[in-house]
């Protein structure tokens, strides 16, 4: 186990498949960077695209990130992580991603990502984890959730735990502004 008791830990979620080139890949960059100016470790899913993004911006700055990586996976974790927890199972990996974070910021992916956020926002609506910030960054999330909404039982409660954001420096700002208010437990 890693120890992280004192430090002020967020997720990034987002896709795998992302090119260095891609606007996600340059948005994750900006918000690994500005989070760990801002004294935030950054963590992701350990691979490719969005997550190798936001650990090279956050370590080109001096910042700690972890890397929760799967035993199953064939591909090797990027290489800005400063730490890796090893999991066996999909469930444990979600969990690792999760229980430290006093925020999440999620980026355009695939149904990967789509299951973080979910898994994410199913536990602050049951109250499993406290209240925490959730940023959706990028023009696709509006228009993502509200086909939720509209086509799911989807409440206007429940988006309330949602902030969405269109640029890095404004997703940064949401997680800088609300961590103050989480309790880890």
């Amino acid at each position: 186990m890693i120890e992280t008791s004192n430090e002020k830990i967020v997720t990034i979620f987002g896709g795998s498949r992302c090119k260095e080139n891609s606007a996600e890949y340059k948005e994750a960059k900006e918000v690994g960077a500005r989070l760990a100016e801002a004294g935030f470790t950054i963590c992701t899913g350990g691979y490719l695209g969005v997550m190798e993004a936001a650990s090279r911006g956050a370590r080109e700055k001096g910042g700690r990130v972890f890397g929760i990586v799967m035993n199953q996976f064939k591909g090797e974790p990027n290489r800005y992580l400063t730490d890796k927890v090893a999991t066996d199972h999909f469930y444990d990996r979600l969990q690792n991603l999760i229980g430290r974070s006093i925020g999440f910021v999620a980026l355009r992916g695939g149904m990967g990502t789509v299951t973080e956020i979910s898994l994410v926002w199913n536990k602050l609506q049951t109250g499993v984890i406290e209240k925490r910030p959730l940023v959706l960054l990028g023009d696709c999330w509006k228009q993502v959730v509200s086909c939720w909404e509209t086509n799911l039982v989807v409440s206007q409660a429940d988006i309330a735990f949602l902030d969405f954001a269109d640029t890095a420096e404004a997703a940064c700002q949401i997680i800088i502004d609300k961590s103050n208010q989480v309790k880890i437990n």
